[in-house]
């Protein structure tokens, strides 16, 4: 995966590219090329490219990686107050648990709006049971509840439905 450090030293090269067809540029100008109307769209797009990478070399690309989470999907997301993600009917509690905490932190952004309600970010775990064919039944097994002001000492809730777990298939061996 790459790193802010990559994309700075991206950002450096295309930075000195940029300034190669600046120069190109002028001097398409001064000797009156045919290219040289070309070459302003040229070095435009190369200026969107250097911003693009120096705005992705200052933000962390990193997810939070927590021991013993397991997979989930990102199944809603209101990119404000409320996300749900679902997990495998498989799943155990401790498994949720540690599920629930990384998806909080993964999905933790300052530019969420946290004006509404009560300022928290809640993501919902949940997973689909088929106790017959053709027919799906939803089943939330636990919540996360965090702060949107802070991203660091901010407290974290994690509220598990254990009474939705007996209704869960047991696992056949």
């Amino acid at each position: 995966m790459l790193t802010t450090a990559n994309f700075l030293q991206y950002t450096q090269w295309s930075g000195i590219a940029t300034l190669v067809f600046a120069a190109l540029t002028f001097l398409a100008f001064i000797l009156k090329w045919g290219i040289r109307f070309r070459l302003v769209g040229t070095t435009g797009f190369m200026l969107v490219v250097t911003a693009g990478l120096f705005g992705l070399s200052i933000v962390p690309l990193s997810r939070t990686v927590i021991p013993g989470a397991a997979r989930y999907t990102l199944v809603y997301d209101n990119g404000s107050t409320q996300a749900v993600i679902a997990t495998s009917p498989q799943i155990t509690p401790t498994q949720l648990e540690a599920t629930l905490r990384q998806a909080a932190s993964n999905l933790f952004s300052y530019g969420r709006s946290g004006s509404r309600e009560d300022g928290n970010l809640t993501v919902r775990a949940r997973t689909i049971i088929h106790p017959e064919t053709g027919i799906s039944v939803p089943i939330y097994l636990g919540e996360v509840k965090r702060s949107l002001a802070s991203h660091q000492n901010s407290p974290v809730t994690v509220k598990i439905y254990t009474d939705n777990f007996a209704k869960l298939p047991k696992p056949t061996a």
